[in-house]
């Protein structure tokens, strides 16, 4: 029921906008898509990884890299802390 009256509050709201206000929001609501559009890319693109590699795994350990990342990180960040 709460869903309900938020939806028609809104609506409501929307329709009290001019027209370019309305113009913006639409805009604005197509400019940022939602989650469930970028999860949809996210697993056509894992799809398409997969089926280019044939369904191998990486050899790299993912882990490995971001700890190695993060190493990286650490130490230009206490360079840029020493040099200060």
């Amino acid at each position: 029921m709460q869903r309900l009256q938020l939806v028609e509050s809104l609506v409501k709201t929307i329709k009290s906008l001019s027209l370019e206000e309305q113009e913006l929001l639409g805009k604005k609501l197509k400019d940022h898509p939602s989650w469930e559009i970028a999860l949809e890319r996210i697993d056509a693109t894992r799809k398409a990884i997969y089926e280019r590699r044939q369904g191998k795994p990486f050899k790299t350990d993912v882990t490995e890299i971001i700890h190695q990342m993060r190493e990286e990180r650490d130490r230009q960040l206490m360079e840029e802390i020493v040099s200060e």
